[in-house]
């Protein structure tokens, strides 16, 4: 990152890796810094594939909440969201019904602060910082009341952020405090790091990560899908992040490793 810093938080120790940042470091962005860099290069240099496994990340993305917007969805929660970058989900629904409403929550100052940055003008948005694992405190956030009516469906969204929840926390119980404050029709999106997927060096990628604030747990299909307990997936299930309704060849790689890397899936509440 170049130019001032005086934006950034000052509870932000730039010189410990982020995960958000290392991410918007691999996805092109520049609200990075020199701890992130080396460590996104050093699990590059073990996965050189990676940087196109969050591209496919980004992909599906896009193809889950413009489903979700065909099947009458108009409001949106992104948990873990993130670094803004190209191609955020408030431009892909928005751009689908400008009626849409997003409200991005994340524990990083730095993913907080720029959002806030970014979405000033944009009054059918919002940001919040809290940690997944405060339902109620995300929920009931007066930013989030404003915008949402849990009356109505929403489109929950979770990408890349459960393989940072240790089992201690119990993620599957923290999906089901979500899922029962949402109505019926309501939607589902995970992605997440497949242990099983057979990408090579994965264990020195996850080992790598020690260095960050965040440890991955990485995990295999059955333990994914477990976080889908109470909803109804929508084909094709499950299945490796290129392989989630592809929509052309900017969709998927030349590596079937990378293409099965993260799982994505979306679901349906009955």
């Amino acid at each position: 990152m170049t130019g001032s810093l005086n934006w950034v938080p000052s509870e932000v120790d730039t010189a410990v890796p982020s995960p958000a940042r290392v991410y918007d470091y691999w996805l092109g962005g520049g609200h990075n810094f020199a701890a992130d860099r080396e460590l996104a290069e050093k699990i590059l240099t073990i996965m050189p594939g990676i940087r196109d496994a969050t591209r496919l990340n980004r992909s599906f993305l896009r193809r889950a909440a413009l489903h979700m917007v065909s099947s009458g969805v108009r409001q949106f929660l992104d948990v873990g969201s993130g670094i803004p970058t190209v191609g955020n989900l408030h431009e892909i629904v928005q751009a689908a019904d400008p009626e849409c409403r997003v409200v991005y929550v994340d524990r990083d100052p730095v993913a907080v602060a720029h959002s806030r940055l970014l979405l000033e003008n944009n009054d059918r948005t919002a940001v919040l910082q809290a940690d997944l694992r405060d339902v109620p405190g995300i929920l009931d956030a007066p930013e989030v009341r404003e915008l949402i009516d849990f009356d109505q469906p929403v489109g929950l969204l979770m990408l890349l952020l459960l393989h940072f929840v240790p089992d201690s926390w119990d993620p599957v119980g923290i999906l089901a405090r979500y899922r029962d404050r949402l109505a019926p029709g309501s939607f589902l999106a995970i992605s997440h790091v497949a242990g099983d997927s057979g990408a090579s060096r994965l264990d020195e990628a996850v080992e790598a990560y020690k260095s960050s604030q965040n440890l991955p747990y990485v995990r295999d299909h059955d333990e994914v899908l477990r976080f889908f307990d109470g909803f109804e997936l929508v084909e094709p299930g499950l299945v490796g992040c290129a392989l989630w309704r592809p929509e052309g060849a900017g969709d998927v790689t030349d590596s079937p490793e990378i293409n099965a890397l993260p799982y994505a899936g979306v679901a349906r509440k009955p």
